[in-house]
């Protein structure tokens, strides 16, 4: 059984979840619509995955007896000026969410759930690669330097890479 103040800590990072995979979808559509395929399709399934998240935190609420709340969710950034500051912020998200986890996990701590801290775990090594591709994904871009052509092989093989 989750105390309350558990209960509430998870809810609100089920809302931020909700807002992760939102904001990857409005990426995906601004990718898409600038011609970005690889890209599109990569921020389409860091859509789906953050869903993921979502609904695993959300289930696991209901199943320790407490009650998933589906929260409103802020409507993210739907213009950007660059592929570039689409992973900078991406970056700097996952920084974020990486933040809150470790929040999280503290407060399980505090009300000696130990069970959550467990369940958590998951998601405190999945910030770890989901920072790592981020910044490897900005890494490949500089490299770039701009470079028209060059950006068209990127955006081919960031379709291909799946693990953010």
């Amino acid at each position: 059984m989750l105390s309350k103040t558990v209960e509430q800590a998870l809810n609100q990072q089920v809302e931020l979840e909700a807002y992760s995979a939102n904001l990857y979808l409005a990426m995906a559509s601004w990718a898409d619509k600038e011609g970005f395929a690889g890209a599109s399709e990569f921020l389409y399934e860091q859509y789906a995955e953050e869903n993921t998240h979502m609904i695993k935190i959300f289930q696991y609420i209901n199943d320790r007896e407490g009650h998933a709340i589906v929260a409103a969710i802020e409507q993210p950034p739907a213009d950007y000026k660059s592929i570039q500051e689409i992973f900078e912020k991406t970056l700097v998200h996952e920084k974020l969410i990486s933040k809150k986890i470790n929040e999280l996990v503290g407060v399980c701590m505090k009300e000696n759930d130990f069970t959550t801290v467990n369940f958590l775990q998951w998601y405190v090594n999945e910030q770890i690669e989901e920072e790592s591709t981020a910044r490897s994904i900005l890494d490949k871009l500089n490299l770039l330097e701009g470079d028209a052509s060059k950006m068209y092989l990127f955006d081919r093989d960031i379709a291909s890479l799946r693990i953010l």
